[in-house]
C-alpha cells in the first residue's frame, strides 16, 4: 500500500470500532453506558494483536491490547460464536468490566477478532454498585471465566440465566446491557466483513502487517528523541482501606535506543485492600503515557507497543495475583500509575511533561437492594488536569486512564431516588505556577431513600504534584453530612442525608513567575 491507501485502511478500521460504539451507546439501558459511555470498542487480528481502536477508554483499551492474545488462544473458535468474559488475571481489569468477543470468518478461514468492553453497575458485588470496599476478589462480584455466551449462532440460555441469577437481577433488564455487547460486536462483524470482502483476504492482512510496521517505525522514532538514561520516580497511594497507608508505586524507567523498559521491581506487594492492580492494567497504564507522547496520527495497533516493556514482580501492588481484591487498582492505582510515568519522563524532558492531573477518579457506588431488585449506580467524578508547558490546566474534566462523560443530572434524578442539589466549579483548587492548573469540582448528592453508598477515591492525603516547579493541586475531600470521612468507604444513607465530594485541582507548571 501507498500512504495514502494505508491512511485510509487505518480510518476504515477504526470507522468499524466507532460504529461499535455507536451502536453500543444506543442499544444499552444502563446510564453508565448509553450515559457516561463507560466502554470501549476494538479490532484485533487472528492471533489477538490489536489493528484499530476508537477513541474510548484507555484502561480498557490498553488492557486488552497486551492480554487479548492469550485469551483467544485457548479457545476453538467457530463462526457466529462470542464469547464473555470478565477475569482481571487472564486480561481482564475489574469484574464490572465485562468483555464481549467475536470471531470474523471469511470462507472458512478465521481473519479478525471484534471485541467490546462495557462496565456493568451491577455484577453481583457485595455492596450496590458493584464498587465495595473488598479485601477478596469473591466480594468483587461474579466472575467470568471465558465461555461462550453464544455458540455458532446459538445462544446459551443456561449461561444467560446463571448470569442474570448470580447477579440477583431480573433476567430481562440485567440481560439489556449484555444484548447491547452483543449487538455492537454484530455490527462489527458486519462492517469488518464488508471490509475485508472489498479488499480481498489477502489484502486485509497484508494492510494488517503494513499498518503495524508503519506504527513502529513511528513510535521508535518518537522514542528515539528521548534523552537515553535511567529515570526513576516513586509516589504512594493514600491508603487500600484496610488499615495500609503510603503504599509505594516506585518506577525505574530505562531508555535504551531500540525500547523503554519500565521496571516497578521497587513497589509495595499486594495489599489488603482493592486497589490492586491486574498486570494488564499496569501495562495499560504505561501505553497511554508513551503513546501521548507518540505522533498523533500513529496508527492504534499492536506495531505501536512493541518497543514498551513492562517489568513487575508477581504478587506486587502492580501484577497482583489471584485472588486478590482490584476493583480499585483499575481506576485508582492505574491513575497513580500514570502519575509516576510522567513523574520519571520529567526528570527526562520536563519541557514535554505535564503537571499531574487530579490523580483519582473518585469512584462512587451507590444503590439499594429490595426484593423488587432495588437499583444500583457507579460513576466517576471529573477534576482538575496538570498545567503545562505553554497552557493551563482544564478545569472538571476526565483524566488520563478514563475517558467517560459527565452523565446528565436530569438522568441520574429520573433514573434513581436522589438529587443532585449542587455541581460546580471547586474555585482555586487548582495549582499555582506560571501556568495554572485546573480546577476539580464540588458534587452533592442528596438522597431520598436509603441507600449504600460507596467512595473509593485517591488524592485526599498526598496532592497532585506541580511540573517544573509549580505548585501542587488541592488534595480532594468527601464527605457525609458535613462530616469528613475517609477515602476508601462504605456508608448506609437515610432519606435527606447528603454526600459531598470535592475533587483535586490538577498540578501548576512552572514556577519562577506564579501568576
Amino acid at each position: 500500500m501507498n500512504a495514502i491507501d494505508l491512511n485510509v485502511f487505518n480510518s476504515r478500521l477504526e470507522a468499524v470500532c466507532d460504529e461499535m460504539g455507536v451502536t453500543l451507546k444506543r442499544s444499552a439501558f444502563s446510564p453508565n453506558i448509553k450515559d457516561r459511555l463507560d466502554f470501549s470498542c476494538a479490532v484485533f487480528d487472528a492471533e489477538g494483536k490489536l489493528c484499530a481502536q476508537a477513541a474510548h477508554v484507555p484502561v480498557h483499551l490498553g488492557s486488552m491490547a497486551y492480554a487479548m492474545k492469550d485469551v483467544i488462544g485457548r479457545q476453538a473458535w467457530a463462526d457466529g460464536d462470542m464469547m464473555v468474559m470478565n477475569d482481571p488475571f487472564m486480561g481482564g481489569t475489574h469484574l464490572p468490566d465485562v468483555t464481549v468477543i467475536a470471531p470474523v470468518f471469511m470462507a472458512g478461514e478465521l481473519v479478525a477478532f471484534v471485541v467490546n468492553r462495557a462496565h456493568h453497575a451491577n455484577i453481583g458485588a457485595s455492596t450496590p454498585g458493584s464498587m465495595p470496599v473488598s479485601c477478596r476478589l469473591e466480594e468483587e462480584g461474579v466472575l467470568i471465566k471465558p465461555q461462550f455466551l453464544i455458540k455458532k449462532g446459538v445462544d446459551n440460555h443456561d449461561l444467560w440465566e446463571a448470569l442474570a441469577f448470580d447477579t440477583g437481577q431480573k433476567e430481562g433488564d440485567f440481560l439489556g446491557d449484555f444484548q447491547a455487547q452483543v449487538s455492537a460486536n454484530r455490527a462489527g462483524v458486519k462492517r469488518l466483513s464488508l471490509l475485508i470482502t472489498e479488499m480481498g483476504v489477502i489484502e486485509f492482512l497484508q494492510g494488517v502487517v503494513e499498518l503495524n510496521n508503519y506504527a513502529r517505525r513511528l513510535s521508535r522514532s518518537a522514542l528515539s528523541i528521548l534523552p537515553k538514561g535511567r529515570y526513576k520516580y516513586v509516589d504512594v497511594m493514600d491508603s487500600d482501606g484496610f488499615g495500609g497507608f503510603a503504599i509505594t508505586i516506585s518506577l525505574s524507567l530505562d531508555v535504551c535506543s531500540d525500547e523503554v523498559v519500565l521496571d516497578f521491581s521497587g513497589s509495595s506487594g499486594q495489599v489488603n485492600g482493592n486497589i490492586n492492580c491486574p498486570i494488564s492494567v499496569t501495562a495499560a497504564a504505561a501505553y497511554y503515557v508513551f503513546r501521548c507522547l507518540m505522533p498523533e496520527q500513529i496508527p492504534a495497533c499492536a506495531g505501536a507497543f512493541d518497543a514498551i516493556k513492562v517489568v513487575a514482580p508477581e504478587g506486587s501492588l502492580v501484577n497482583a495475583c489471584y485472588p486478590s481484591a482490584v476493583a480499585a487498582g483499575n481506576v485508582e492505582t492505574s491513575t497513580r500509575l500514570v502519575d509516576v510515568i510522567l513523574g520519571a519522563l520529567a526528570k527526562a524532558v520536563p519541557e514535554r511533561i505535564p503537571a499531574a492531573s487530579q490523580g483519582t477518579m473518585n469512584n462512587i457506588a451507590m444503590g439499594a437492594r429490595s426484593d423488587s431488585g432495588g437499583w444500583d449506580y457507579y460513576e466517576t467524578i471529573a477534576g482538575g488536569s496538570g498545567a503545562s508547558n505553554g497552557r493551563a490546566g482544564l478545569s472538571a474534566v476526565q483524566s488520563h486512564m478514563t475517558n467517560t462523560l459527565n452523565t446528565p443530572i436530569e438522568s441520574l434524578e429520573m433514573h434513581y431516588p436522589l438529587q443532585v442539589t449542587k455541581y460546580e466549579l471547586r474555585k482555586v483548587s487548582g495549582g499555582k505556577g506560571f501556568w495554572v492548573g485546573g480546577d476539580g469540582v464540588t458534587k452533592l448528592y442528596c438522597f431520598k431513600g436509603p441507600a449504600t453508598v460507596t467512595l473509593l477515591t485517591e488524592r485526599r492525603r498526598s496532592a497532585p504534584w506541580g511540573g517544573n516547579g509549580g505548585q501542587g493541586g488541592s488534595v480532594g475531600v468527601n464527605l457525609l453530612n458535613s462530616q469528613v470521612i475517609g477515602d476508601k468507604v462504605s456508608f448506609e444513607v437515610s432519606f435527606g442525608d447528603v454526600v459531598e465530594v470535592r475533587t483535586p485541582g490538577g498540578g501548576g507548571w512552572g514556577g519562577s513567575e506564579l501568576r
